[in-house]
């Protein structure tokens, strides 16, 4: 009869495997929803530990950590929802690090599009729906406006510009034929084939957006959430980013 012992033993080494396993809660930016899917189970294979994510525009998931919401680090497509969260002491000091950067778009649909070639071209009378993120909630449409105003096209377009729950939205908006068209990130016009880029606008001359991750204060595993951050930063969760169309934060 062969022995149990190494069937024993293994199973002991798994079970404690299993006991020390965190599990992370990460809030994070609607546009990172496909790279952080992919990014999940290379973690977790690296480390045994397992990633749950909540999706959302920024400013509705900084508005949810500020009421509670159990959390334990968040990915921001902007540092403005970060700073506000810093400032109200709810992020564990030392674990802020920007890890990505992106680029503001104007996209049309890929068939029939709207004769839409420059932003001016926004302001004319073929073109009735812009779908544009929240500026008050959603960075895309903070970026977005500030980058209108900023060309002094926001007076002459607002009118015209239907804002939507996050930057996912505006991109469904603009493949259903809801929107003319539609204001989203760079990596958001990748993945859609019923879409394409009218105008990319130049990153020396538009807004600069950066992905800032954090670790929330009121996190119950601090040192695995550390991990998990700087895995983001790290070359294999950036190969992945890039592969998405991220930039480096640089």
């Amino acid at each position: 009869m062969k022995s149990c012992r190494p069937i024993i033993v293994a199973f002991i080494a798994l079970v404690a495997i299993a006991a020390s396993a965190t599990e992370l809660t990460v809030f994070a930016a609607a546009s990172l929803s496909d790279s952080l899917r992919v990014i999940a189970p290379v973690y977790a294979k690296a480390t045994g530990d397992t990633v749950r994510f909540n999706f959302g525009a920024s400013g509705t998931l900084a508005r949810q950590i500020k009421e509670g919401a159990p959390a334990d680090l968040f990915v921001s497509a902007d540092e403005l929802r970060v700073d506000q969260l810093e400032k109200a002491g709810l992020l564990l000091p030392g674990t802020r690090q920007t890890i990505l950067a992106n680029q503001l778009v104007l996209i049309v649909a890929a068939e029939n599009a709207a004769p839409v070639s420059s932003l001016a071209d926004l302001a004319k009378v073929g073109v009735k729906r812009i779908a544009i993120g929240e500026p008050a909630t959603v960075p895309v449409g903070t970026y977005t406006k500030a980058h209108l105003e900023k060309l002094g096209l926001w007076t002459q377009v607002a009118g015209k510009c239907v804002p939507l729950e996050n930057v996912r939205a505006v991109l469904a908006a603009v493949e259903s034929g809801n929107a003319d068209a539609g204001f989203v990130y760079r990596t958001d016009a990748l993945i859609s084939q019923k879409v394409r880029v009218a105008v990319m606008v130049p990153l020396a001359e538009g807004p600069k957006i950066t992905y800032p991750v954090a670790v929330v204060r009121s996190t119950r595993a601090p040192e695995a959430a550390k991990t998990f951050a700087g895995f983001l930063a790290g070359p294999e969760a950036q190969k992945i980013f890039a592969k998405f169309g991220f930039l480096p934060p640089n």
